[in-house]
């Protein structure tokens, strides 16, 4: 069995490495993360929305560091509400950003808003920069 991963040193070598090669992208990153983090959707709902576009943008960083966060989450306190955010990104993403009607009523059946549409919009924006950055110096 291989020694667990070490999620501090994977990511502090990342953002160094980022730092290094593009100190602006970096910053842009943070700015558009902590914006993120203060929006309304719940803490579950964000992670989703990142862990989304992290498996889609093929970022194993990023999945391996937010799956860890979700799980010390703790369980989620309605599933099929995170299985809709998850849902609604992957249309946003796929549509990119022209969702049907019908699916912006099931996202908001889901209990989810108009502002949170645009924050989950606002997430994959921010986890698109940063997925890709990652990819590109191979971080990730």
């Amino acid at each position: 069995m291989s020694a667990p991963l070490d999620m501090s040193a994977r990511t502090a070598a990342a953002v160094a490495l980022l730092k290094e090669t593009s100190p602006e992208t970096l910053d842009g990153f943070l700015k558009l993360s902590a914006a993120f983090e203060s929006t309304t959707l719940d803490p579950h709902s964000r992670e989703t929305v990142i862990l989304t576009v992290a498996e889609r943008n093929q970022c194993h960083l990023c999945v391996d560091m937010h799956e860890g966060k979700m799980a010390t989450l703790g369980p989620a306190p309605d599933a099929e509400r995170l299985a809709a955010v998850r849902t609604f990104t992957l249309q946003v993403l796929a549509s990119s950003g022209a969702v049907s009607d019908e699916d912006l009523a099931a996202f908001e059946k889901a209990g989810y808003t108009r502002r949170n549409a645009l924050e989950v919009v606002l997430g994959i924006g921010t986890y698109t920069v940063s997925t890709f950055a990652n990819r590109l110096v191979r971080a990730a």
